[in-house]
């Protein structure tokens, strides 16, 4: 059981590393020298669903994290 969970938590966990990396900052490298960055835009289409899936795979992260640990010493 603690396997099956270890791998879950490790597909998971590369899978959260992705949405974050491909979620787009908003903000270029005018701001590093003084441009403006702090425009409100909402989230629409895609990166919509990115966000929401990030959310939801940080979620999964944890509850599998938490399941393992309450498995792992509730066996020993």
């Amino acid at each position: 059981m603690t396997t099956s969970l270890g791998v879950a938590q490790i597909i998971i966990s590369v899978a959260l590393i992705a949405a974050i990396l491909l979620q787009s900052k908003g903000s270029g490298l005018g701001s590093v020298f003084g441009g403006d960055g702090s425009v409100f835009r909402t989230r629409r289409g895609a990166e919509k669903g990115l966000f929401n899936l990030t959310i939801i795979l940080a979620i999964a992260f944890g509850i599998i994290s938490i399941a393992t640990a309450a498995f792992t010493h509730s066996v020993l």
